[in-house]
Formats: C-alpha cells, structure tokens, sequence
C-alpha cells in the first residue's frame, strides 16, 4: 500500500513541474491534464443538454423542429463558452493575462481564418433568422436537397441520391437560396407541353386538366390550370401549372408522372406532337418530288 501511495506522489510531484509561465501563473502538466479532461467532459455534457433540449423539452412545445435544434444548438454554444472560462478561471489562470494573447489570436483569425469566422457567424444568422431550417427543401449555388443538419460553420443538405453536402453556412448569406418550404409545402409546378398546329386548343386544355385532376399527387385545391404560352416554331406551346404538397422534394417524380399521362391521353385522342419544321426556299431550278412509300418522299 505504501508503495502505490509512494509511485502516486511521485507522479503527482512530475505532473507538478512547472512548464511555463502566463502572467502570474505556473502552468503545469497537471493543468494542461485538468484542463483538457474538462473540456472533454464539457463537449460531452453539452451534446447530451443538447439532445435532451431538442427531443424532450422542446419537442412539448408548439416549435417546429427547424426552430428546436436552433435553440438546442444555441444554448450548447452558450454553455460552452461560459464553460470553458470557468474552467480556465479553475485551472488558476488569471484571464486578464491572456489579453495579448487574444491580440495575436484574433490577428490570427482576421488573416488566416477569415473564412472559419465567416462561416460561423454566418451560421449564427441562419439560426436566428431561419432563411432555412431542418426539413426543407432548398437549392444553392447548384445544390438541390433536404437540409438535415445546420452546424456552427456548416449546413448538410441530403440530395435525392442520398448523397450528403456539406454547405458553407456563408453560401446562405451571400448568395440566392431558393426555398421551396418557406412558408408551408404546398408549391406550384410548371409542365410545358407541346403539341401540333391544327389540334383543337381546348381539347387540349380539357385534357390537361384531366391528367392533373387524375394524378394523387396533385391538389385539387388550388385546382390545376392550363395556359396557352405561345405560337412556337414547331407547334403550340403550352403549360400545365399542377399544385402539390407531396412531392416538393421529388419533382422528378411528379413530372414523369404526368409526362406518362399525358402522352396516353394525347395517344387515345389522336392528338399530334410536333416535329421540327423548317422552310426550304429553292433559288432557282427545276425540284421533282415522287412518293416511293408510305409517308416518304424522295426529291430530286
């Protein structure tokens, strides 16, 4: 017994040994292991405040999800930060000795991790203001997904091919975000449709309006509409406006629905696509045409 008292001082007496001095304090390796098992243990603690905030306290409330893991993500950055002073200030480190330290570190900062701090405080904005939140659909500088996670300097975006993208949190300061679940799920879509000259313009529309009506994925309040675009190069153009609530996040998937209604139902009403036309002006000449099948003419 007296023996592992004994190798206890002796490693207590090498932990001891002064390492270097800040201001009027001795920083030893006990410190530095006090300091950094409390930290440990501190990261650890606000993750699980975090969680319990997030899923148990909150979720008893009336907040979305979006707005309970910016407050749980809030208050873990909060109690770190009072945290980690009180464990400085435990470790007898005088704060008012790191003043030119935190000069040069924030020198530091202002150069080398401009775009760190940036990027942090951007996503401090997304908290608070919630441009965005957890579960919408948003696309950025290119980047179409679900945002399922907003972190301090970054948010994660999942796409449709379950791939995950980590954003910059400045991208949604500094550039256009589109949010297609902003104010609530129900969006507008836009199909256009094609078809050829001489087809009967409101049987069409009727058409249209059959394929949308038919479809599940399609509110009927607002009711689809169909509008007359234009006089195109090749036939009329024109565009099927559907509303829905179900497929914000999978528009692919809605436009091949009513794409495939909408030739069936073209089909069984003989109602004709257009192919590309051009005029062909002949300058001079004799031009001979002759019918060798069905459908094809030959010219000489």
């Amino acid at each position: 017994m007296e023996g592992i008292l004994d190798w206890l001082g002796a490693v207590r007496h090498a932990l001891e040994v002064p390492l270097f001095d800040v201001g009027d304090s001795q920083v030893t390796l006990w410190t530095l292991a006090y300091i950094l098992v409390l930290i440990v243990v501190l990261f650890y603690a606000t993750s699980v405040m975090r969680a319990l905030i997030v899923r148990r306290l909150l979720a008893r409330t009336s907040l979305d999800r979006g707005a309970r893991e910016a407050a749980g993500t809030v208050t873990r950055y909060i109690v770190l930060l009072i945290g980690l002073l009180i464990i400085v200030q435990t470790a007898g480190i005088n704060l008012t000795t790191l003043n030119v330290l935190a000069g040069a570190v924030g020198i530091g900062v202002g150069f080398g991790l401009q775009n760190v701090v940036n990027n942090f405080f951007s996503g401090l904005i997304v908290m608070f203001e919630r441009p965005i939140k957890i579960g919408d659909r948003i696309e950025v500088d290119g980047i179409d997904g679900d945002v399922i996670e907003i972190g301090a300097r970054s948010t994660k975006v999942l796409t449709n091919d379950n791939i995950a993208i980590i954003v910059p949190n400045s991208k949604f300061i500094t550039e256009n975000v589109v949010n297609w679940k902003y104010s609530d799920d129900v969006v507008r879509f836009r199909i256009p449709v094609s078809v050829a000259y001489g087809s009967d313009a409101r049987k069409v529309e009727k058409l249209l309006l059959e394929v949308a009506e038919a479809d599940e994925d399609v509110l009927e309040n607002p009711p689809p509409a169909v509008r007359l675009i234009e006089f195109g190069d090749n036939g009329l153009e024109f565009e099927l406006r559907a509303w829905t609530s179900t497929q914000t996040h999978r528009k692919g998937k809605l436009f091949s629905s009513l794409n495939f209604g909408i030739y069936e139902k073209f089909n069984e009403n003989d109602i004709e696509f257009p192919f590309p036309q051009r005029d062909l002006h002949v300058r001079g000449g004799p031009l001979e045409v002759s019918v060798t099948g069905k459908g094809k003419e030959t010219s000489k």
